[in-house]
């Protein structure tokens, strides 16, 4: 399994007055993570999220993130993305952040992506997704 990691600084607006990550930040690095990881693997996120050409989208259909400890404003952490599942028309994404040198989990997380064509019906993963994705 490819595990693509990403540098996060924790910045103020982040953070809730305490200074500890605010829950909505989370799902904002949950996509930086997944444009991150799919130009590591050779697929642009704008081909993935609307492809134009090839007349598909991939919107996020469902997100849940799970918080085992607080992350704080200056904290430097390190987000893992993979992909925890693939189906006939749907990729789920996982995430797992550390604070380095820590190795203790802080939060985890998912995003699921459906296919779909233009009238917004639910598709089999387009074959550049599919075969870079199940070739990992």
């Amino acid at each position: 399994m490819l595990v693509h990691k990403t540098n996060v600084p924790i910045q103020f607006g982040d953070t809730d007055p305490y200074g500890v990550v605010y829950f909505v930040a989370y799902f904002r690095y949950f996509h930086r993570g997944i444009e991150d990881f799919l130009r590591y693997i050779g697929i642009s996120p704008k081909n993935f999220f609307r492809n134009k050409e090839e007349k598909f989208g991939m919107p996020k259909v469902a997100a849940a993130c799970n918080f085992l400890a607080p992350a704080y404003y200056g904290d430097l952490l390190e987000m893992h993305t993979s992909i925890k599942e693939i189906k006939e028309k749907s990729v789920v994404f996982q995430f797992h952040f550390y604070r380095p040198p820590e190795s203790r989990l802080l939060a985890e997380g998912s995003v699921t992506f459906v296919a779909i064509d233009q009238t917004w019906k639910a598709i089999p993963l387009p074959k550049l997704i599919n075969e870079k994705i199940r070739n990992l």
